[in-house]
């Protein structure tokens, strides 16, 4: 059996373990990291930035965004069923933090909504291509390069399976095995687990949340992210919280065809569920946690989006109405060579037809309920809409053959929460109390949603891993050191 030694052993280099990681070090700790992948980073080696909250990127923007403001928005947003303290000292904290990583050297393209009626918090790191995803790289490469300048040591592929304790109770260290599958002891007084959630484990998917992935859910499903950390937390003695998805909702398929086809079906247009009936106010589809929560509360867990040509050449011609930071760019000319790759791709999902009848049948729709609806759905576009009241100016009827429609599903970005954890990021058993020495940060501990993400104020996912990480890195060099 290897075996090496530290005060502090963080479990998985995400951005959350790796800022634990960095915060620990700086703090007077000796750290080492391990890490199941070749490479550090995870899931957010995908992402675009952290949430920040009175930082000076919002100040130019003359933004009227604070703590008491945003605190207050969460707490009610969740109807309280969250850790007020925890969710408040993430916040406080989180300005600092936007210049702790830039001492660090990240840059931030500035603060950004996600959506028109978000508040602008999410914090784009600048990369070498624009605003996009996978910005967030250049972040982990600065919290790995100013580890390294630490002194943290890395071992690579190399996970962690166990908490071990002394015959005292007290945490002694951490097995893990290495490629080769031999054992390898890594003796510290703490640990702060960070392995990013369970977002690719079907089966621990299934019997906590209910969702049947690749069947009713189609969320993120990164390589590796199978619950190591709830699992050796849980067997060390934290309790065990609900495991959620951090639900969304996306065009099924809407990835393999160019972006032109889900940017049209994600449109505030005619939306319905399997009945043929209206869902929604489609205005609100422009968030998509509210628009999650409505597919996963429709028969089946699919809704369809449906335009017609009129509809199409209009997008094509000025652009889309909405946009976002994932769908900035409002042309849509190459919509229809999209929808020739669906059908090359024998994708499913998409229909084409030159009646509404025809188009309900093809989909599965109540027929005699969605020629109903498409027609008092038309009236409204003259009227205004009296069933759900959307604003005028999202208001185009469904008059020209062809008629497109798609399926929309239940998505995300993996699972979060499941480690009860108090303010201090210290891992809590069933009596509230810490498990001394054991921490856990990120998506492990993110019970901070209750049943509905909060993008109303976005970079939330990435605010809170890097935030809980550097919490937990305080709180663990004063833990060993004290």
């Amino acid at each position: 059996m290897k075996n090496f030694e530290a005060q502090v052993c963080v479990v998985a280099g995400g951005p959350s373990g790796l800022s634990a990681a960095v915060q620990a070090a700086e703090s007077g700790a000796s750290v080492i990291v391990c890490e199941k992948q070749a490479a550090v980073g995870g899931a957010a080696n995908m992402g675009m930035g952290p949430l920040g909250i009175g930082t000076r990127y919002q100040r130019q923007l003359m933004s009227d965004i604070t703590v008491e403001k945003a605190f207050n928005m969460f707490m009610e947003y969740t109807h309280y069923n969250v850790d007020a303290r925890l969710v408040k000292k993430y916040f406080s904290m989180s300005a600092e933090t936007i210049e702790w990583l830039e001492e660090k050297g990240v840059e931030f393209e500035g603060a950004f909504r996600y959506f028109p009626k978000a508040e602008p918090t999410w914090h784009i790191v600048k990369c070498d291509s624009g605003i996009g995803p996978r910005a967030a790289s250049f972040m982990n490469k600065a919290l790995y390069a100013r580890a390294l300048e630490l002194g943290v040591r890395f071992l690579l592929e190399t996970p962690g399976k166990k908490i071990m304790k002394d015959e005292e109770g007290k945490i002694c260290g951490v097995l893990c095995s290495d490629k080769d599958g031999e054992d390898v002891l890594i003796s510290c007084k703490a640990v702060i687990l960070a392995t990013g959630g369970a977002g690719s484990n079907k089966k621990l998917i299934k019997e906590e949340t209910g969702f049947d992935h690749g069947v009713d859910l189609f969320s993120f499903a990164i390589p590796g992210l199978l619950g190591d950390g709830l699992r050796m937390a849980w067997e060390a003695g934290a309790d065990k919280l609900p495991v959620r998805i951090e639900g969304t909702a996306e065009v099924l398929n809407g990835g393999a065809v160019t972006g032109s086809v889900p940017n049209v079906f994600t449109q505030p247009n005619l939306l319905v569920g399997l009945h043929g009936k209206r869902v929604m106010n489609e205005e609100q589809m422009q968030n998509t946690t509210y628009l999650g929560n409505v597919v996963t509360h429709s028969k089946k867990k699919v809704c369809f989006s449906i335009v017609d040509s009129t509809i199409v050449h209009g997008y094509i011609t000025n652009g889309v109405d909405v946009t976002s930071l994932v769908r900035p760019n409002p042309d849509v000319s190459d919509f229809y060579d999209g929808l020739k790759q669906a059908a090359d791709q024998n994708l499913e999902g998409f229909y084409v037809a030159d009646t509404i009848e025809e188009l309900a049948e093809k989909a599965g729709i109540n027929a005699d309920n969605l020629k109903e609806t498409v027609n008092a759905y038309n009236e409204y576009c003259e009227i205004g809409d009296e069933e759900f009241f959307k604003d005028k100016k999202f208001l185009r009827p469904l008059i020209k053959a062809p008629f497109y429609a798609c399926e929309i599903r239940p998505s995300g970005y993996g699972t979060v929460g499941g480690i009860r954890i108090n303010e201090n990021c210290e891992a809590c058993d069933k009596e509230y109390d810490p498990v001394p020495g054991l921490y856990a940060v990120g998506a492990d501990a993110c019970n901070i949603y209750d049943d509905s993400y909060m993008f109303l104020l976005p970079g939330n996912s990435m605010g809170f891993a890097v935030n809980t990480g550097r919490i937990a890195g305080m709180n663990a060099a004063a833990f060993v050191n004290s």
